[in-house]
């Protein structure tokens, strides 16, 4: 993997993950506890020997940049490297990263120094775990100008969805960006080894150098999905390789939310726990977590916790998260904390009338997503009982039916939502 260039598109808005982007780009959201998405695609590309990676980034990207700094360091004898690409404007132009598309191709003044025979452009905000080395052999064994992964998928889900059509070989001889479901009859492919179904784009693609180059650099094709893909199956060399593993797309804050809490079952789709294929973040050297008359069933608890009386199920616990007694959390996700706070802060902040950073006692947490260092006073019911799908409300918010209290947020003791 040493002649291939990796790209992770890090740049977006990430709209669909409002509030959980509203101080911190996409691919900086943390998942699982105690890591942040970003550190999926950069593990994938480790544990494959694919060691040159460029990570694009533009909007809310000082967290992101720094996390990626203090975690990705290889030592003075190896040549890998992960760089932030940040948007900037030049003599050139200066406009943003208009797209994924326009994003590469800004980039790519920056590497011309550095070889490559290949280059790999990735997602910064899916889950899933990919051996990127059987993709480039299925590129590289088919002559391909392009590769892209694919995964079937239910008809259901098809028209949100960029979906392939592929002839005997593996190429793509057609491609719809969200095609109405009139149209899914004629894009069901045959797939060796598997019944026939929808085959949808996982916005994982390899591009010989040239071709990539070429392929982007007309600024008007600013998104690979909408405009560079399409616009190659007819004249390129289109190779579909077929991922049949989970992947799981978490831009939004329903699928964001289902995909942490299915790390809770006994078995869950995604593997933290494969040794041969870890997953790399920053060290903390946080102590061990810290549990006092718990009842816990079906959950995850990082590292630094300190839990006092709780009654927990099917939830995710993030690093340093403090909970006091007679707390109930059913279904919900607990981001933590970046620093824990002194028994002096918590008596100056309480003396002040704001709770201190954890989830204060007597309270009940249902259906929800609690962002980081934010404080939760006592006797607190965040349980939606009316039901609510859509609401911004005063210090919260509400999508699809999960309240989302934002980092840094406050709820008074006594609050209901």
């Amino acid at each position: 993997m040493d002649d291939v260039l990796a790209i992770i598109l890090g740049g977006g808005r990430g709209a669909r993950l409002f509030p959980l982007t509203l101080k911190r780009s996409k691919p900086a959201v943390p998942i699982g506890g105690k890591y942040r998405l970003i550190d999926i695609p950069i593990s994938n590309c480790l544990n494959a020997g694919l060691r040159h990676i460029f990570v694009l980034t533009q909007f809310n990207s000082e967290s992101l940049n720094t996390h990626i700094a203090m975690t990705y360091k290889f030592d003075v004898f190896s040549s890998g490297f992960v760089t932030v690409l940040a948007a900037e404007q030049t003599e050139e132009g200066g406009d943003w990263f208009q797209g994924t598309a326009d994003a590469v191709r800004q980039g790519l003044r920056h590497m011309h120094r550095r070889a490559g025979r290949d280059l790999m452009v990735l997602s910064g905000d899916q889950l899933y775990s990919m051996d990127f080395r059987r993709m480039l052999r299925t590129h590289r064994e088919s002559g391909a100008d392009a590769t892209v992964a694919v995964i079937p998928v239910a008809e259901e889900h098809a028209t949100g969805l960029g979906i392939l059509k592929i002839d005997g070989t593996g190429r793509v001889v057609l491609f719809e960006e969200k095609p109405p479901r009139e149209r899914l009859p004629a894009l069901i492919s045959d797939i060796p080894g598997h019944e026939p179904a929808c085959l949808a784009s996982m916005g994982i693609y390899i591009f010989r150098r040239d071709v990539l180059e070429k392929a982007v650099s007309d600024p008007k094709l600013v998104d690979f999905g909408r405009h560079v893909i399409p616009n190659a199956v007819p004249d390129q060399r289109v190779q579909a390789h077929v991922y049949r593993g989970y992947w799981e797309d978490v831009g939004t804050i329903p699928s964001y939310f289902k995909a942490n809490l299915a790390l809770c079952q006994p078995i869950p789709p995604f593997d933290f726990y494969d040794a041969a294929r870890p997953v790399f973040t920053k060290q903390r050297f946080l102590p061990a977590s810290k549990l006092d008359q718990c009842t816990i069933h079906n959950a995850l608890i990082s590292e630094g916790c300190i839990l006092q009386g709780a009654d927990i199920d099917r939830a995710v616990i993030g690093i340093r998260s403090r909970i006091g007694s007679n707390v109930r959390i059913r279904n919900s996700l607990l981001i933590g904390a970046d620093s824990y706070e002194t028994l002096d802060e918590i008596r100056a902040t309480e003396a002040r009338g704001i709770p201190p950073v954890g989830v204060g006692s007597d309270s009940i947490i249902e259906s929800a997503i609690i962002d980081k260092n934010a404080r939760i006073g006592r006797s607190v019911r965040i349980v939606n009982q009316a039901g609510v799908k859509e609401k911004d409300g005063d210090g919260y918010f509400i999508r699809d039916g999960i309240v989302v209290i934002p980092k840094n947020g406050i709820l008074p003791d006594g609050s209901v939502i």
